[in-house]
């Protein structure tokens, strides 16, 4: 399925000429003439697809809603457009993630390209967070014991040091640890570790970031 893609720009004729290019190519448009009326429509981010930004619309500009999509926590990657090559303006969007910078006229070929890295790197980061959701919730199965457990064996701690920390015997450590294995799905110490590093509980002292 192709990318839904989302166009702000103010040129209402620029708007129409670059929905009805994308459409041909197969992809599913809509289209914003202000930065506030697509965040009166905020795209749902479930779905594959990118932001194609003019850099200079009225009212809020192309980089002040890339800061307000950030702060809303939005992962649909951007595109800029501008008719104005500006060096220090394209450095700022790069900095705060945008995907690309492109100058108007555009050729089809590099537009689509474009969208196709934006919507590619969108799917992996919306993967990356469907798995790190999936892992956040094995970790909340855990008891309150088994936490720390858990934060304990990640941080390299063996059976007997564990044990001697929360003041209980190595025998009831080992089923804790049994249980660690089992809730979180995995065979091994080094996939246990693999998972704190990826949600960032190793080196916080077992607090999981966000």
């Amino acid at each position: 399925m192709h990318a839904y893609v989302h166009i702000v720009d103010d040129d209402a004729s620029f708007r129409t000429a670059l929905e009805r290019r994308l459409k041909l190519a197969g992809y599913r448009v809509a289209t914003y003439a202000s930065a506030s009326e697509l965040l009166g429509q905020l795209p749902d981010d479930e779905e594959t697809g990118c932001i194609l930004l003019d850099v200079r619309i009225p009212g809020m500009s192309g980089p002040d809603l890339q800061r307000r999509l950030n702060e809303l926590g939005s992962t649909l990657p951007i595109v800029f457009l501008t008719g104005y090559a500006d060096t220090a303006t394209t450095v700022q969007a790069i900095k705060a993630g945008a995907e690309d910078f492109l100058t108007k006229p555009i050729a089809s070929e590099q537009l689509i390209e474009a969208i196709n890295r934006a919507a590619a790197r969108h799917e992996l980061a919306r993967g990356r967070r469907t798995r790190l959701d999936s892992l956040r919730a094995l970790l909340a199965r855990l008891t309150p014991r088994e936490r720390q457990v858990f934060d304990l064996i990640v941080r390299g701690r063996i059976n007997k040091q564990i044990a001697h920390e929360l003041g209980t015997t190595e025998r009831t450590i080992k089923a804790h640890r049994h249980q660690v294995m089992e809730k979180m799905q995995v065979q091994s110490l080094a996939e246990l570790v693999s998972i704190a590093e990826q949600l960032g509980t190793r080196a916080s002292g077992g607090e999981v970031k966000a």
